[in-house]
């Protein structure tokens, strides 16, 4: 039996995982007070807002991905799309060539909250006070700081002071950066919360329309206009080094709504793996599967450096043809057929030599090959973007100014199941909205100011995000959800760990605690977009010896801390009705619950 760092949760009542012990223990509360899945998610994600405001906030972004017993895998997207004013013309206008990756130019329509409540409605069981309540309560009452949050704040103390007042005023409340482990509070966020529940509440006694009242008054209402009034008067510094007015209004927020839509999804050893459509870079993973299938990863040793080569290989291919062809599909003819097809895959997997690949190899589709071209001159050149303060992503080995995402799984005793991972909206993107407690988002930074790319900015549009959960069934009736916070890493170690559970029959835990690796070799999702060709990161888990075979190779390879790369978590339905789950001992931070 592999090593592990906890035991494999299991039982039959239900299991939560996410990112944050105190949000695992309020979402099985959920489930304890005979909530199902759905309310236990919404609960779990408001949670995280408030004890991981680093990682994700109200006015984010939230893809979840789940399945109702008995019924079809869904998506449900909460990846709100540009504003009315975000044109070309108009971020050329400021002398851009990136959007900078925090301020208002940055931020898209606030989404996060409106997909938990349309979650909620359509879902769940219970009302609006239920699962608001622990979220209001660690607002208004304190939860102990993490010491990533606190040093967070300490880090940008000096820029908050100068540049971001509002937030000093929330996450300095006395004037200083709070230490680690103290009792941190946030009364705005807190009222802000308690205004929504007290609306819906005087709508009436329906659950279903206390909800909609909430939706409603945050779209449109209280929310709606604290945000109009503060984005049209300020002009707010960013990582460009320059202050910029936003274009986000009211209008904006009110004419938009979460939606359902059907997953993308790919066969592979008996397990059906479902995925966010390309407006997220979840197909990656689906792809990546496609051209690995072509080679004995069975055969391979799951720690040794043939394994890790070849994966990292297929991940260069599968994100390439992210950067070349990935867009809102709503907008762009995206040409996932092809992308996810066993004759194109296999033509792909093909290229995958015994060297490791410098070069950016996007492939060549028929009437697309003007995209391929345009990510290979992206990905070479200089954009001259200054590497500075907020923006993302991720983990213990890069700088804790930048932020991050957080994530959830959940399976409740009837079989539903809902995995999510938000994001955005987190206190280094953007000033807090005064009085309200939170920021905005910064997901525009994914946009490219160019004509003619399936992510050019336009009004309207959503940004290609690296948002992606997952959801798979195996023909054998067993069904799991899992995913990771990771920025661009989340789908490498996602697959990394579903290769190790299908192929050596490891445990969820197992895998988990397996060591990690990530490719850097393509153009980075965030600002400043950097490519650094060749290289990749892999802890020390692996052994010297493996290390430097996938340097003789041709590897970039920088060695990571010891436990520092990926926040994995995964909860599993048997066929008899057994639950499993687990998560990454990473950070310290994620825990996973069940009985």
């Amino acid at each position: 039996m592999a090593f592990t760092t906890r035991p494999e949760i299991r039982g039959t009542f239900g299991v939560v995982t996410s990112t944050h012990w105190i949000a695992s223990a309020v979402g099985m509360s959920i489930l304890e007070r005979g909530g199902n899945a759905f309310d236990a998610a919404v609960a779990t994600g408001l949670t995280l807002q408030v004890v991981e405001p680093h990682l994700n906030g109200p006015a984010g972004d939230m893809p979840a991905i789940f399945q109702k017993a008995g019924e079809a895998v869904q998506v449900l997207c909460a990846q709100a799309p540009a504003p009315a004013g975000a044109t070309l013309e108009h971020y050329r206008a400021q002398g851009l060539t990136l959007i900078p990756g925090s301020g208002h130019l940055a931020t898209v329509i606030p989404g996060a909250f409106d997909g938990w409540m349309l979650m909620l409605r359509d879902h769940g069981t219970m009302d609006l006070r239920d699962v608001l309540d622990p979220a209001i309560s660690y607002a208004r009452e304190g939860h102990p700081i993490l010491p990533r949050v606190a040093n967070t704040i300490a880090g940008l103390a000096e820029y908050f002071a100068e540049h971001w007042p509002s937030s000093a005023a929330v996450w300095m409340p006395d004037g200083v950066a709070p230490d680690a482990h103290t009792l941190f509070k946030n009364p705005d966020l807190a009222h802000t919360y308690t205004r929504l529940v007290e609306a819906g509440e005087a709508a009436g006694a329906d659950r279903i329309q206390q909800i909609d009242t909430a939706r409603k008054e945050w779209a449109s209402g209280f929310v709606a206009e604290a945000i109009d009034a503060y984005v049209d008067d300020a002009e707010v510094m960013d990582v460009s080094g320059t202050k910029h007015k936003g274009v986000l209004t009211k209008a904006d927020m009110a004419n938009w709504s979460a939606a359902y839509e059907p997953s993308l999804s790919y066969t592979y050893e008996g397990w059906t793996v479902h995925k966010t459509q390309a407006w997220s870079q979840g197909p990656v993973l689906l792809q990546a599967l496609a051209i690995l299938k072509h080679h004995d990863i069975a055969g391979m040793d799951p720690l040794g450096a043939d394994f890790v080569h070849t994966v990292i290989e297929a991940i260069k291919l599968a994100y390439a043809d992210r950067e070349a062809y990935y867009g809102d599909p709503r907008h762009n003819d995206i040409p996932i057929e092809q992308l996810l097809s066993d004759s194109y895959n296999a033509e792909r997997a093909a290229l995958i030599g015994s060297e490791a690949s410098t070069e950016h190899r996007p492939g060549r589709i028929a009437g697309f090959e003007h995209l391929a071209d345009a990510y290979i001159d992206r990905a070479t050149r200089d954009f001259g973007a200054v590497d500075a303060a907020p923006q993302e992503p991720t983990m213990a080995h890069l700088t804790e100014k930048r932020g991050d995402t957080v994530h959830l799984d959940i399976i409740d005793r009837w079989g539903n199941m809902v995995a999510a991972t938000p994001s955005g909206g987190w206190l280094q993107s953007n000033p807090v909205v005064p009085g309200l407690g939170f920021p905005l988002n910064s997901r525009a930074q994914m946009f490219w100011l160019e004509e003619g790319l399936p992510n050019s900015l336009a009004p309207g549009r959503r940004p290609r995000t690296t948002l992606t959960p997952s959801l798979a069934v195996h023909e054998d009736g067993r069904r799991m959800v899992f995913g990771t916070p990771g920025g661009d890493q989340q789908d490498q170690w996602q697959l990394i760990w579903f290769l190790r559970f299908v192929h050596w029959n490891m445990e969820l835990q197992a895998c988990i605690d397996a060591p990690l690796f990530h490719s850097m070799h393509f153009q980075g999702s965030f600002y400043p977009r950097a490519t650094k060709p060749g290289e990749m990161m892999a802890e020390p888990g692996f052994g010297d010896a493996v290390i430097d075979d996938l340097r003789a190779r041709g590897h970039v390879v920088q060695v990571a801390e010891p436990w520092s790369v990926g926040r994995l978590t995964a909860a599993l339905r048997d066929p008899d009705g057994v639950l499993r789950a687990a998560a990454t001992p990473r950070l310290m931070q994620a825990y996973a619950v069940g009985r």
